[in-house]
């Protein structure tokens, strides 16, 4: 579509979970703004998860950058990684569009939680803004983007 743009400028890393031993839990990114983007886009990356663990992740919606309001975004989750089912260095998306969140009731901002169950695992994450509405996307990269080449 612009063939002449970088691919650094059609997307904007806007948070991440970032590489790690995930104990068993839930691990979050902050929340997100949705507007400044036509489409979201989480990247949830496995590496080698523990015995018996399993791996999930969901979008959720707020009405504020506080989290007011807190719900789950129907239909963004993904379908649980196992272990013993070879999930174990996957990679999983969920695709997101403004216009699929609450936005009747005030609903403009996301994030990404992802949650281990039973042991110890690999994991790592990122949201991804997609085709900027106003700049270019490296324009709103979050601040721990340390080089663009």
């Amino acid at each position: 579509m612009f063939p002449n743009a970088k691919g650094s400028e059609l997307f904007s890393v806007l948070a991440t979970i970032d590489p790690a031993s995930q104990a068993v839990g839930t691990t979050s990114t902050g929340w997100i703004s949705a507007g400044n983007h036509h489409n979201l886009l989480a990247l949830i990356q496995s590496g080698a998860l523990g015995t018996g663990a399993t791996l999930d992740a969901k979008l959720e919606q707020a009405q504020d950058a506080s989290g007011t309001g807190a719900k789950d975004l129907t239909g963004k989750a993904i379908t649980q990684l196992t272990q013993a089912a070879s999930g174990s260095a996957r990679q999983a998306l969920i695709n997101l569009r403004p216009e699929d969140l609450d936005v009747t009731n005030g609903y403009a901002f996301v994030r990404l939680s992802v949650t281990v169950g039973v042991a110890a695992s690999l994991t790592a994450a990122q949201v991804l803004g997609v085709n900027p509405r106003f700049a270019p996307g490296d324009a709103s990269n979050q601040a721990a983007v340390a080089q663009l080449v």
